[in-house]
């Protein structure tokens, strides 16, 4: 039987000032898979992706990629794994050609330049091959930044928050480029805070919490299990107590409130009236990942206001 792509079981992360970060993960994915792992911040997913890529080391708990431990044959794993980080970290003294021919020679790779090209070429890099990176916009690096990832053909491909700060013509070469890696095999792996990005690629999402996996499962079926309706309520003034159980996000006076059925909605506008509560703007959402995540992670968000 061939070994998922990834492999986490049990992985605790806690800090030297007690802090524990992860709290028992496990989740596999297997060969092939356009994976979302999703979270607000603080939920663990950098953590996570630190300690996939070897940069760190688990409290306990192990993790595989492709069968091979990330501790025990870190050698290994490097070479099954390209991650895209979130910071923009690149050689300030390098043309973007010269920085990728330089990454090759890690993974002992030599004559990389056809797939150095086509790279290039996808990530819409060509007119810049031979400009130093220093020079680059905050887009231009980003696109280096997945260039380097990209480099050794790695079977698993993680790529965390690709599309922060990017122009929308880089998302859609980013997208074609990524799809067409996963339709020829690669595992690809996604964090990322838009989330009808992940509705649209993904095939299965993990959603993290607190460090801990909140939901598993496929993007269809988070989809359909999501049976209240949510209503975007805009007030002039706080929403009254006898309401408020039913606050999913709160910002000033504006809410998103969760709605057993419709009935509830007329019950909630007569209220409002009675009290002289005024409603400026009000809207019946359509159920998404968005709503799912807002309501696995509310308390979350909530916590971080």
């Amino acid at each position: 039987m061939t070994s998922p792509a990834l492999s986490i079981h049990q992985a605790v992360k806690t800090y030297s000032n007690g802090f524990t970060a992860l709290k028992g993960v496990s989740f596999s994915v297997q060969s092939g898979e356009f994976f979302g792992l999703l979270g607000p911040n603080g939920a663990g997913k950098t953590t996570l992706i630190s300690a996939m890529a070897g940069l760190s080391r688990l409290t306990s708990g192990h993790i595989s990629i492709c069968g091979h431990d990330v501790q025990r044959e870190p050698n290994i794993t490097r070479k099954l794994l390209g991650v895209v980080p979130q910071e923009l970290v690149f050689d300030p003294f390098f043309s973007v050609r010269e920085a990728l021919l330089f990454q090759s020679g890690y993974f002992g790779l030599h004559k990389n330049d056809e797939w150095i090209d086509e790279i290039i070429t996808n990530l819409g890099l060509a007119d810049k091959a031979n400009t130093n990176t220093r020079n680059l916009s905050g887009g231009m690096k980003r696109r280096v930044m997945v260039a380097l990832a990209l480099v050794h053909r790695p079977p698993v491909i993680v790529l965390d928050e690709p599309t922060a700060g990017v122009d929308v013509e880089l998302r859609q070469n980013l997208w074609q480029f990524i799809t067409r890696l996963n339709k020829a095999g690669h595992t690809i792996i996604l964090t990322t805070h838009y989330l009808e990005e992940a509705q649209s690629l993904c095939n299965r999402i993990a959603m993290l919490k607190h460090g801990e996996i909140v939901a598993l499962d496929s993007t269809e079926n988070l989809l359909h299990a999501e049976t209240d309706k949510q209503l975007a309520l805009t007030l002039d003034q706080k929403l009254p107590e006898n309401l408020r159980q039913q606050i999913i996000k709160e910002d000033g006076y504006n809410y998103l409130l969760k709605l057993a059925d419709y009935s509830q909605l007329a019950t909630m506008l007569q209220s409002l009236q009675n009290q002289n509560i005024n409603v400026r703007n009000l809207q019946i959402l359509e159920n998404d990942l968005e709503n799912v995540f807002l309501r696995l992670t509310s308390d979350h968000m909530k916590d971080e206001k």
